[in-house]
């Protein structure tokens, strides 16, 4: 893949960029598996490849500039705006998106955000795109003033962009490195976003997480699902579940699967989708994985992870280490997380794993493990 940003030296963002993607592909396997090495005689997968470009579902782009003239990308050094609207690796939903919000940016009058004098009014605009080929579209603002502006120019906005199938307004009045607040305003009828992967129509609502590369998702998605099937269990707990991607997919009849996220915008997604699906043995609870662990009376037959890139950290691993759980499945995209968890868990020894490149151009990668207890 080729990058005129890249070349020209004002987004670096992309470390792999030029790179030969089997080599980026090759490389990121390498690296997992000699990482995870000292953690059992693991049998490999072959690495599952993405699109080289076109593949990010999500962007988070910085607003800067002037009404007049916005850019919509990152900043650079100095606090300035970089345009970055037609990004390679963003999708090509995404891409047409974004220069009418640019458009509607100038049209409302919205002034965007300038760190360096810490005046304007709009951070970010934070766009989705689904397999059915509609859009999610937040603006992050600092006051109501500016929510004002766009509900009042709403129709022009859903008219230049007819498939903005839910447009939010989330407040973050605040000058520090946070990409949005807590209160979301939702301006359309529509709250919640399909993202269908994998046959299953995940809802997806403003502030939950889900998977920036929905095609390799899918194939994560269905790796665990193989995997906890070949085990079998009758019971699974999903923590760090998210809009309930695991959950959902490992579902089967007589199983009981619990899921639980600290979000609670994406418990109500996943709750939405499990009682459209008509899964009644599939729940979802809001709350921390680890107190969640912890206060629990029993344990299941069978745990997921899929933490964020610090890790399960040395709580939860303390308590699955010490649990009697046969079986976890830990996916991660930080695979030195992963190994320190790991070398707090002796008990559990890899079985299978494989690694998905979730992000290409970039070092980051997602890698999936099935542990086994020893002796279990």
């Amino acid at each position: 893949m080729d990058c005129s940003y890249f070349d020209a030296g004002v987004c670096r963002s992309c470390t792999l960029m030029g790179v030969p993607y089997a080599e980026q592909l090759a490389g990121k396997d390498r690296h997992a598996r000699e990482l995870l090495a000292p953690y059992g005689d693991a049998s490999w997968l072959p690495p599952v490849a993405s699109a080289e470009s076109g593949y990010r579902n999500k962007a988070k782009m910085v607003v800067s500039g002037t009404v007049d003239a916005p850019t919509i990308g990152i900043l650079d050094e100095a606090g300035r705006g970089v345009d970055l609207r037609a990004c390679g690796i963003c999708a090509p939903g995404v891409r047409a998106a974004l220069p009418v919000l640019a458009d509607f940016v100038t049209r409302a009058r919205i002034e965007p955000y300038s760190v360096p004098e810490r005046r304007g009014e709009l951070k970010y605009v934070l766009v989705t795109h689904s397999p059915d080929d509609e859009l999610l579209v937040r603006f992050v603002v600092r006051s109501e003033e500016a929510v004002g502006r766009i509900r009042s120019r709403l129709p022009e906005l859903l008219a230049a962009l007819p498939n903005a199938r839910v447009v939010t307004a989330n407040l973050q009045p605040e000058h520090k490195a946070v990409v949005e607040g807590d209160r979301e305003i939702v301006l359309t009828p529509e709250s919640s976003l399909v993202m269908r992967v994998g046959g299953i129509p995940l809802r997806l609502r403003p502030q939950s997480f889900f998977q920036t590369n929905t095609a390799v998702a899918e194939a994560l998605y269905a790796q665990v699902a193989s995997w906890v099937d070949e085990v079998g269990p009758a019971s699974v707990w999903d923590l760090y579940c998210g809009v309930g991607g695991f959950a959902l997919n490992v579902a089967a009849p007589g199983r009981r699967v619990v899921g639980v996220e600290t979000s609670t915008e994406a418990v109500r997604s996943a709750r939405a989708t499990a009682s459209a699906a008509g899964l009644p043995l599939v729940a979802f609870r809001a709350g921390d994985a680890t107190a969640f662990a912890l206060a629990a009376k029993s344990a299941p037959e069978l745990v997921i992870v899929n933490p964020p890139r610090r890790g399960i950290g040395a709580e939860l691993s303390g308590w699955l280490e010490g649990s009697g759980v046969p079986s976890v499945v830990y996916s991660s995209c930080n695979p030195k997380s992963l190994a320190h968890d790991l070398a707090r868990m002796p008990s559990y020894r890899i079985r299978t794993g494989r690694v998905l490149d979730m992000f290409p151009q970039t070092g980051h990668l997602e890698v999936a493990v099935l542990l086994d207890r020893v002796g279990a």
